[in-house]
């Protein structure tokens, strides 16, 4: 069994090594059990695949603490934290859900520069570089190397200001962020002229992306990380609700052909964590 250090310190070393390296997106400890058993080297939590399971469009950072708790516990993997804003404006306020994250069991987390407010989305410049400037600190404190990324959320809020985005990009990155993350990029050209304008590692979200882009393709462009949100998850609700037509319009249940077997499922959870 990895301690939380151990954990820490390799998924460390997945951003310091040549190429880049998938971390997908369980929603929770069950699918992280699969994508363990699978062969995946981390983990990233999902606030929007977490809602979607709670049948909420939005989710309490308490919430979000849990999930990770629960994802984390469940093998030995790193495993990263979507913290949206932290829970809160205040920087000091907010940068207290990385200890909290860390305490759940991650040894990664996010801060993003989206306020959850309609009407206003993304914060201040100013405020923005003091709430990572603040998380930074928080991630310093900790006994272990937590690896800390900040988000630039522009283009997921209809901001496709890539002057913007790039000059905080390059503030969080000098405020100390470990990783950068920009959601909502998707051609690659536009993903090359970012990745180009940072030195930190870059994630890049494959759920707003060119869906024909390759690990290949991504890694010669610079990313290093790559994730893909609530991607999984929102195909895999495709899929049940597929099903649930199916019986409720044509009275049928042909999708049960597909269903993943029993024994091929239970092996994968044991496998997950060496029982």
């Amino acid at each position: 069994m990895r301690t939380q250090a151990d954990k820490a310190a390799r998924f460390r070393d997945l951003h310091q090594r040549p190429g880049a390296f998938i971390i997908p997106n369980p929603w929770d400890a069950g699918t992280a059990k699969l994508l363990a058993a699978i062969g995946f080297e981390a983990l990233a939590t999902t606030s929007l695949g977490l809602a979607n399971t709670l049948g909420s469009a939005t989710v309490s950072l308490d919430a979000i603490i849990e999930n990770c708790r629960l994802i984390a516990a469940a093998t030995d993997l790193p495993v990263n934290a979507d913290l949206e804003n932290c829970g809160a404006d205040d920087p000091r306020t907010a940068a207290r859900a990385i200890t909290r994250a860390a305490e759940a069991g991650v040894v990664g987390g996010s801060i993003e520069d989206s306020t959850g407010n309609p009407q206003h989305p993304i914060y201040d410049f100013s405020l923005a570089v003091e709430r990572v400037q603040a998380a930074v600190e928080a991630a310093r404190a900790l006994p272990f190397p937590f690896t800390l990324t900040a988000r630039a959320e522009n283009f997921l809020h209809g901001r496709k200001d890539l002057d913007d985005t790039i000059k905080r990009l390059q503030a969080f990155e000098a405020a100390g962020a470990d990783v950068l993350y920009s959601p909502g990029l998707h051609d690659i050209g536009t993903i090359k002229t970012v990745v180009s304008a940072v030195r930190r590692p870059f994630n890049l979200v494959m759920g707003f992306a060119d869906p024909t882009l390759t690990v290949e393709q991504l890694s010669a462009a610079g990313v290093k990380r790559i994730s893909v949100g609530g991607a999984m998850q929102r195909h895999a609700l495709a899929a049940f609700l597929r099903c649930a037509r199916e019986m409720k319009d044509q009275g049928s249940f042909s999708f049960v052909r597909d269903m993943a077997p029993v024994k091929e499922v239970r092996e994968a959870f044991a496998a997950a964590k060496g029982e």
